[in-house]
């Protein structure tokens, strides 16, 4: 196990934000257990299409894209949904930028100061963060902490996020990393979310979004 790092200052989390700018069409369910799940192939399922020079969240080639070309900061998206109880489960590569990153999932966000992040990073960390009134905090951690189930470079992570009443558990590629309880948010969409700490140029592609009920 390495020692931990990445301090909670080191995020940027409200700095650079994108959100969705409506519902749109949803692939349709095909089990009872599923509430929204979508393969990236059709652009009009209701994620943002932004493209800026600071950085980009859109659909592309199948996928979902975020890149973002400023450092220090996170860019996000959201179908523009709402859940309560909800088990979140998303395919994410790198395909550009550095190890030195993160990404991940979002469950209960209510506005631009209020809601859960499960990340990870390339280069193996991870960690489950509250920003409540725009207030950023950590659960159950003072840092990031080192795994190694999680695969680093570029490869491939399957990430899931649990949000179940006041307990959140993160899994990355079906092993339970962390769990915290926090009884903070109780309703909100779901998101995915990308971003730098002092190298900028991080790009992952998201694919396989499924929302499920516990």
């Amino acid at each position: 196990m390495q020692s931990k790092r990445y301090l909670l200052l080191a995020l940027s989390i409200l700095g650079m934000s994108v959100l969705a700018c409506g519902l749109g069409n949803q692939t349709e369910a095909v089990t009872n257990d599923v509430l929204f799940q979508d393969d990236f192939s059709d652009s009009s399922s209701g994620w943002d299409r932004v493209n800026l020079p600071e950085g980009i969240t859109d659909y592309t080639d199948g996928v979902y894209r975020i890149f973002v070309n400023t450092d220090n900061a996170d860019y996000w998206a959201n179908p523009g949904l709402s859940f309560e109880d909800t088990v979140i489960e998303v395919e994410a590569t790198k395909v550009g930028g550095p190890d030195d990153n993160d990404f991940g999932l979002i469950c209960r966000h209510q506005n631009t100061e209020n809601f859960y992040i499960f990340l990870i990073s390339s280069d193996g960390f991870f960690g489950i963060l509250r920003v409540i009134d725009g207030e950023q905090e950590l659960l159950g951690v003072d840092e990031m902490a080192f795994s190694e189930s999680i695969n680093t470079g570029n490869a491939m992570n399957v990430i899931r996020a649990d949000c179940i009443g006041s307990s959140l558990t993160l899994y990355v590629n079906s092993t339970k990393l962390i769990s915290v309880e926090d009884s903070s948010l109780g309703v909100g969409d779901v998101g995915l979310l990308a971003g730098t700490f002092d190298i900028l140029g991080t790009d992952i592609h998201f694919d396989n979004f499924v929302v499920r009920n516990p």
